[in-house]
Order: C-alpha cells, then sequence, then structure tokens
C-alpha cells in the first residue's frame, strides 16, 4: 500500500518490483527493534550523475534513511552515497557493485526510545552490512531523515511501517523480509 492507502503502481516483472509508480509502498504492519534484508538494483543503463543515478531509500520506521543509490564510479555528496545513513553519516567504505548488479543489505535497527513525559532515553542505532561489509556498526542516529537538516528526534510510535522511497528512478527490490526483534 501507499502511505494514502492507494493501491501502488510499482511494476512487477522478473521476481522483482520496479520503482516506477506512483507514490512510496509501505508496510502494512509496523515495525521498532527489527533485523531486514533487502535487495535492491540500480539501471544498468546508466545515464546521469550523483543524485540522478538510481535514487531510492529505505526508510526505517518511515522515518530513517538508508541511502539507495548507483555510487559505482559515481561520485555524490558523502551522506547521501550508497549505504549512507542519509543526511547524516556516510557509509565507512563504499562496498557497492557495478549498476545494474543486485545489492544486499542486512540491517539491524534498534527503535528509539521515549521516557513518559516525551523525552528521548535513547537514540535509534543501525548497524548495517552492504554486500556483506559493514558500513555501519551500532551507529546512534540524530533524529530522522531530512534533507540538509537535522531535526531533533520527536516522540513518536515505538512501532510504525517500513517504507521503500519513489524517487523518480527505476530501481528494482527483491527478497525482502523484515523480524521483529524483542
Amino acid at each position: 500500500m501507499t502511505p494514502d492507502g492507494e493501491a501502488p503502481t510499482w511494476k512487477l516483472a522478473d521476481g522483482a518490483m520496479m520503482v516506477a509508480g506512483n507514490a512510496e509502498l509501505q508496510t502494512k504492519s509496523s515495525f521498532g527493534d527489527c533485523q531486514l534484508h533487502v535487495e535492491w538494483a540500480t539501471p544498468a543503463n546508466r545515464s546521469g550523475n550523483s543524485q540522478a543515478m538510481g535514487n531510492s531509500g529505505v526508510f526505517l520506521m518511515g522515518l530513517y534513511e538508508i541511502q539507495v543509490l548507483d555510487t559505482w564510479n559515481n561520485s555524490s555528496y558523502a551522506d547521501g552515497t550508497a549505504g549512507a545513513l542519509y543526511g547524516q553519516f556516510p557509509p565507512s567504505v563504499n562496498a557497492s557493485r557495478p549498476s545494474g548488479e543486485w545489492q544486499t543489505y542486512d540491517i539491524l535497527f534498534t527503535a528509539p526510545k521515549f521516557s513518559e513525559a516525551g523525552n528521548l532515553e535513547s537514540p535509534a542505532r543501525v548497524t548495517l552490512l552492504h554486500n556483506g561489509v559493514v558500513v555501519h556498526h551500532n551507529r546512534a542516529l540524530l533524529g530522522p531523515t531530512t534533507h540538509r537538516a537535522l531535526p531533533p528526534t520527536a516522540p513518536h510510535a515505538a512501532e510504525l511501517p517500513l517504507k521503500l522511497q519513489n524517487h523518480g528512478d527505476p530501481v528494482r527490490y527483491r527478497n525482502i523480509w523484515i523480524r521483529n526483534l524483542d
């Protein structure tokens, strides 16, 4: 479903879904602390540069983005490359495969914890393996993802849907699975 509850128009072909639709997709179920596996591929026929190269994102809790981008011989700003905790932290290494090849993200996510008064007790944390290479280890996030800003973390539900971003680029996704960790 799209966040607005509409039927998605993403294309399904050859066991994968392609970002080509009307909106982002999100899960019906909500998740907090979780383990997530995502396989994604940018177009093999490259055109453009920087952020115009297979741009998408995986949003944990719909708020915290792990950047999806073709960064095989493609320069972009550091906290906007593949494997970046978008707008906050670049990956420790560029583990990207060539354009068009399937990439993997294996993610361990710890949701932020808030007191009853709404104060942040512990920030969201991410461990990310990109193609089997650790690019973030137990990294504390500064808050939800925004472009060119670092908003403070505001109290939110303990579990929220996973979201895949539609940024207008033909990125493919397959073999996505998620499980709660508690």
